[in-house]
């Protein structure tokens, strides 16, 4: 049993740390033509958001790895892998609620986090990064990342989710994560500045929480924000 969750760890972290690079490389690798010169002179920031990165696929490939082999040898989560265990309008709300769910974890731990005597510990790793780059999506202090790490394997426990919906839930996860942090708006105009995207959150709004820190604390809705009085725009990245 031992080995089983040891291998299944293992693997998931190597999984974890693969689509780090691969997704954070692509995109910076899409600012380097986008936006030249954007990361000139940030070589040693990047050489350490990569290290801590690095780090972070460690901590959220470890409860990862112990889920997943829950899953395949003893069924103990709510992952489904039946089209018709569900009904199909259920697919879309199980992503909503995946995604509603990691956002409100997201918003408070991440307020908590600036607090002085967390931010001084673990979360001024993260803000180290000015300005940040698409390589600091992952690039926190192991403690700051134990909380993002718990989420989505704590959920698949408690709400039901195929497992290509849970796919594409990590797939929005990461891309988001990257984005946001990559110093310019990939999205378009009419989208950002639509009454759709007064309540998501991308670069140009993340932006702003890095250059004042005490507002725009949301992973992918400005829900919480909102309701909060944390809400300062967008910034022009």
């Amino acid at each position: 049993m031992l080995a089983g969750i040891l291998i299944s760890a293992a693997a998931m972290t190597a999984i974890v740390a693969v689509r780090y690079v691969l997704s954070s490389g692509g995109f910076a690798w899409a600012t380097s033509r986008v936006r030249p010169g954007l990361y000139r002179g940030l070589e040693p920031q990047i050489r350490k958001e990569i290290g801590w990165s690095l780090a972070s696929a460690a901590i959220y490939g470890i409860p990862a790895g112990v889920v997943a082999w829950g899953w395949q040898e003893h069924g103990w989560t709510r992952i489904y892998t039946d089209w018709s265990a569900f009904p199909l309008w259920y697919l879309p709300l199980s992503v909503l609620a995946y995604l509603a769910a990691h956002d409100t974890w997201f918003y408070w731990t991440h307020r908590l986090m600036h607090r002085p005597k967390p931010f001084r510990i673990a979360h001024a790793v993260h803000h180290a990064s000015r300005p940040p780059t698409a390589w600091a999506a992952m690039s926190f202090h192991p403690w700051e990342a134990v909380t993002g790490a718990v989420v989505i394997p704590a959920l698949v426990f408690v709400v039901p989710i195929h497992v290509a919906m849970l796919g594409l839930v990590l797939t929005i996860m990461t891309v988001m994560g990257v984005t946001n942090h990559m110093g310019w708006e990939m999205f378009p105009r009419w989208l950002v500045h639509s009454r759709l995207g007064e309540w998501l959150i991308t670069a140009s709004h993340h932006q702003r929480h890095h250059d004042l820190y005490k507002c725009n604390y949301g992973l992918y809705f400005r829900v919480w924000d909102k309701l909060c009085g944390t809400d300062r725009g967008l910034a022009r990245p």
